[in-house]
């Protein structure tokens, strides 16, 4: 009997072909002659995915030995130790999140209150929200004040950041606050999570018992530092797959 279809890793591991899995009814017997082999052979971890169509396969594997990973829409990642203590690498454990901190030229600040908080009371913050998936930074805070503001801007820099543990499903966060321009400054609301848009005066803001102080010390780290600026640097060839910033060294 031959194994399951599968490639190695570079530490050691098995990458089961998920598309060359056998059919339902072979696949327990074909599994354990897998593992049996590549213990043999000292092998450490198997990776499983199984697609969503082969679920009847994920109880087979439980039985077996794996535990889940993690999951996507479609497929479910599984792992098994062949090795005692064999290291698995976590899935994603963080959020990333972005908001824009954008002046205009009369010194007002664009701000919004959303309408889903977890407090009746209002409360102005800045615009911004979650990167999806492959999204760069830059992109995502200028999607994000477009979508909930309907202004236009561009990205000058990356102010700061907050690192926060214990957010949705258990997971931590980073959210980043960027320094936009606006290219425009009508207001075109979002309405199905905004309730409110409006350029607020920024020293209004500073002091407004509306506004949180973590929001607050935000903008002022917006207003006097320059943050670290886009670069690219030689030697990466995929800007797609890349996003740098650094100190703009031209500036001192």
């Amino acid at each position: 009997m031959e194994t399951l279809a599968f490639s190695r890793d570079q530490f050691g591991g098995v990458i089961v072909d998920a598309e060359r899995l056998p059919d339902d009814a072979d696949f327990a017997a074909v599994l354990d002659h897998s593992l049996s082999t590549w213990k043999a052979e000292d092998l450490r971890l198997v990776w499983l995915d199984v697609p969503i169509t082969r679920a009847a396969l994920i109880p087979i594997a439980v039985a077996a030995g794996f535990v889940f990973h993690h999951s996507d829409d479609d497929s479910l990642t599984m792992t098994c130790r062949l090795v005692e203590g064999a290291f698995v690498p976590t899935h994603a454990t963080h959020y990333v999140g972005v908001g824009g901190v954008v002046i205009n030229a009369r010194r007002e600040l664009l701000v919004v209150c959303e309408k889903h908080r977890r407090t009746s009371q209002r409360y102005y913050k800045l615009p911004g929200g979650a990167l999806q998936p492959g999204e760069h930074l830059a992109e995502a805070v200028l999607r994000e004040v477009l979508e909930e503001t309907g202004v236009r801007a561009r990205f000058e820099s990356l102010v700061c950041f907050r690192h926060w543990h214990g957010y949705r499903y258990g997971k931590s966060d980073i959210y980043f606050v960027c320094r936009l321009s606006p290219l425009s400054e009508e207001l075109a609301m979002q309405a199905e999570e905004i309730e409110e848009v409006l350029w607020m005066p920024v020293d209004e803001y500073l002091s407004h018992e509306l506004v949180s102080p973590f929001n607050k010390r935000i903008v002022r780290a917006a207003l006097s530092s320059r943050g670290v600026m886009p670069e690219w640097i030689e030697g990466h060839t995929d800007p797609a797959r890349y996003e740098f910033f650094m100190p703009d060294e031209t500036r001192s």
